[in-house]
């Protein structure tokens, strides 16, 4: 082994030791599966991040979402009782947006 290694294996070393006085374990216990058995914070924010990136479904630009299942097929059907624009007796009317797979309003 080069002099670099060895120094590096006497500082993790080191390191191991002062973890085992912080985790009150005492030496001739300490293995490495109780020490993977602890949870990171950093573990913890990333988790509850990704949670709530599945929670929130980001929008796709230029397509209808249905905000109850998330699907994106939607049948049009005209709603009578929003007249856009009238002229010679012809009406327009707005339109619904229902989903195919839910049948939610969008």
């Amino acid at each position: 082994m080069t002099e670099f290694e060895e120094k590096i294996l006497s500082l993790l070393g080191t390191i191991n030791e002062k973890l085992d006085k912080l985790l009150n374990v005492r030496p001739s216990q300490s293995s490495i599966p109780e020490i993977k058995s602890t949870v990171k914070p950093s573990e913890v924010v990333e988790k509850q991040k990704e949670e709530e990136k599945a929670i929130e479904k980001p929008p796709v630009e230029g397509r209808r979402i249905c905000p109850k299942c998330g699907g994106f097929a939607f049948n049009t059907v005209e709603d009578q009782s929003q007249v856009l624009f009238q002229q010679g007796g012809m009406k327009i009317y707005a339109k619904k947006y229902i989903c195919k797979s839910c049948g939610q309003e969008a």
